[in-house]
């Protein structure tokens, strides 16, 4: 019983870390993955990066269309939803801080983050670490300091994406 209990505590400690370094987690509605990968332009071979993927769902889609799609993810409950939903399709997970993951290689990167991370320290690891030509999608929020190539918003109760094209 102990062990478990010092499981669980390890587990809710990882989600409030994350929630707190970048984001709480909201996973993208299942109408919003199709939206948003359309929205990148996504094609086979080209790498597509989930900066703290939650439950895998985006970045397991987009290995289904043929991208190398990696997830990255500091929330141990998470993580371990990610590992289970693996599909062969080549989808990656890594239990790794998002700021410390290398992003150089990205055709595509898709997150969720809230206001203040985003123009803060990511948008700066993004500005010095993204090659040219990398789209970058926002989900739900803005990123401060960059103008949107294209801001998808449906009528309705849908939440903006922003692409930007570095």
């Amino acid at each position: 019983m102990n062990a478990f209990l010092l499981v669980l505590f390890f587990a809710s400690i990882t989600i409030a870390y994350g929630a707190i370094r970048f984001a709480p987690w909201l996973p993208t509605r299942r109408r919003d993955i199709e939206r948003a990968l359309s929205l990148a332009d996504l094609k086979a071979g080209e790498t597509f990066i989930d900066l703290g993927c939650g439950d895998g769902r985006v970045v397991s889609e987009a290995a289904k269309r043929g991208a190398q799609a990696i997830g990255y993810e500091i929330a141990l409950p998470l993580y371990l939803a990610c590992i289970l939903r693996r599909n062969g399709r080549g989808a990656r997970y890594f239990f790794k801080d998002l700021f410390r993951a290398d992003v150089s290689k990205a055709d595509v990167i898709y997150l969720f983050g809230t206001p203040p991370t985003l123009r803060g320290r990511l948008r700066e690891k993004l500005e010095r670490e993204l090659k040219p030509g990398a789209r970058v999608l926002s989900y739900a929020f803005a990123i401060d300091g960059w103008t949107p190539a294209t801001v998808d918003k449906p009528e309705g109760t849908a939440l903006p994406i922003y692409r930007y094209s570095r």
